[in-house]
């Protein structure tokens, strides 16, 4: 190709801008009033012009809170090397015309409000490294996540060999699993969530593509069982295939996977109902980088075995919810000492919260609502100072509630068989935001509040209703309000409390 195609000069980039300008009908930063006559093309917002022909060769104007129409006179940056207009509103299609740009390498539109389907004529742009489509023989990525985009991945774009980077997530895409998809064994990373591609995969899948790295296939409609050639892919670290219709047995194979960090199957309908579903868990003890698993969700059954106690010490979530899980808890679960956030609600779990769980120092999290848990809330659920969320409501705990869960902002112990008071210091958490104790003992066995409420809240809501007297002189000042409430806080907590973020 020529250096520069005939009739185009740098006035025809000016007027290209010009144009692309015009089609802008929400410019809320005012970065294009430099885009005038007045100024040099070359020192216009966003714009870069090459050192030797001067004429534009990227054109950045990513979170600029643009909105309006991508103008066909982009097609007419013949220079143009990159373009970002990600996290806009940009709405309309994308023009054909990008077609035109041969000297194209990085295109992002990621984060706009673009509709339509994918242009044909993108396909000419044959020198893109990163972040489009097309007939691209060079395409290394392509990146168009958060629009509207619609219907199938063409054909065509199976000739893109090179390609390393897709990312569609959160579009309307259709269709099967994009077959061109299967052509492009140097992708790194696929991320299609979030769309309505549905069908089978590929029982081969794995060994198409043995460079993925992340494969993100998660809120789709994609039916079958899981390809246990994805065990296979020694680089693969992050696997989400959440939220589809996948069934079958989670394949015992993924324990060969050392690299990975992200395993998330959750809500689909894998599982067979057997005693064994769990066993997978005690082959990922190979996987030493391991930080999220999640399989919530699914039908899996029977006990979660002792082996889970090898896990990585990397491990940070470990969702099991929302499956008939059988059993009781491991008491070796305390070994996981990485855990910020364990998932086991909503199973068939029974016995004890294992006193080992007090070892978990860095849980900010744990759901064991809606199981059959029984037995006292171990006290060593105090020591867990990062706890900031505690859900044990419909269970069938006794005793009393620990005064040692000071930070907590999310307490929900509704639903059980506790006696005694609530403790004084809960009732202390400035931070707690939801605190529930609905159907207690309070109906039953006396489950009360530490101090007597009904005193406390008669006085507050007094000071409330002279702060709303209708004669201003006859309403209470704000600082006089303030120190009445300085004072029955002292009154019935007894102690100036220091804010706890």
């Amino acid at each position: 190709m020529p250096l520069e195609s005939p009739g185009f000069t740098d006035e025809t980039d000016r007027q290209a801008l010009m144009e692309f300008k015009s089609k802008v009908s929400e410019d809320k930063k005012v970065v294009l009033s430099s885009w005038n006559h007045s100024l040099p093309l070359c020192n216009w917002k966003g714009v870069t012009c090459g050192r030797k022909h001067k004429r534009v060769t990227r054109l950045d104007l990513g979170g600029l809170q643009l909105g309006g129409v991508i103008s066909p006179s982009i097609g007419n940056l013949s220079f143009l090397i990159s373009l970002h207009l990600d996290e806009n509103s940009l709405g309309g299609t994308i023009p054909q015309e990008l077609g035109n740009l041969f000297r194209l390498e990085n295109l992002s539109m990621a984060l706009n409000l673009l509709g339509g389907g994918i242009p044909v004529r993108l396909y000419n742009c044959s020198r893109l490294l990163r972040v489009s489509l097309g007939n691209l023989t060079s395409l290394k990525g392509h990146n168009l996540p958060y629009n509207n985009m619609q219907g199938g991945i063409p054909d065509d774009m199976a000739r893109l060999t090179q390609l390393v980077y897709i990312s569609l997530t959160m579009n309307n895409f259709s269709d099967d699993f994009p077959s061109p998809i299967y052509n492009w064994s140097s992708l790194k990373v696929i991320s299609i969530s979030v769309n309505s591609f549905s069908g089978r995969l590929r029982p081969d899948l794995g060994n198409l593509l043995p460079k993925i790295r992340t494969l993100f296939l998660g809120s789709n409609y994609f039916t079958g069982a899981i390809p246990t050639t994805l065990s296979n892919l020694s680089t693969l670290k992050n696997l989400a295939l959440g939220i589809n219709s996948l069934i079958g047995s989670i394949p015992y194979s993924f324990g060969k996977v050392q690299n990975l960090q992200l395993f998330a199957l959750y809500e689909n309908s894998l599982g067979s109902y057997s005693s064994r579903d769990f066993e997978f868990l005690g082959t990922l003890t190979n996987c030493t980088k391991l930080e999220i698993v999640q399989v919530a969700g699914n039908r899996l059954r029977g006990p979660i075995p002792t082996s889970i106690a090898n896990l990585s010490r990397t491990l940070t979530k470990l969702d099991l919810g929302s499956n008939p899980i059988t059993g009781s808890i491991p008491h070796d679960i305390g070994n996981l000492i990485g855990l910020q956030s364990l998932g086991l609600s909503e199973t068939m779990l029974t016995g004890p919260i294992p006193t080992s769980l007090g070892k978990l120092l860095g849980l900010g999290e744990l759901y064991l609502h809606s199981n059959s848990l029984s037995g006292q809330v171990p006290v060593s659920i105090g020591n867990l100072s990062q706890l900031v969320t505690l859900y044990l409501a419909n269970n069938s705990f006794e005793g009393t509630i620990p005064s040692s869960l000071g930070n907590c902002r999310y307490l929900h112990m509704g639903f059980n068989k506790l006696s005694g008071t609530i403790p004084l210091e809960i009732m202390q958490i400035t931070s707690l935001v939801n605190l529930s104790m609905e159907n207690q003992s309070v109906l039953h066995s006396g489950l009360r509040v530490g101090f007597p409420v009904a005193e406390c809240l008669t006085l507050v809501l007094d000071v409330g209703l002279r702060c709303s007297e209708e004669y201003p002189t006859n309403r209470l000042a704000t600082s006089e309000a303030t120190k009445e409430l300085i004072s029955i806080r002292e009154r019935f907590f007894k102690a100036s409390r220091t804010t706890r973020g």
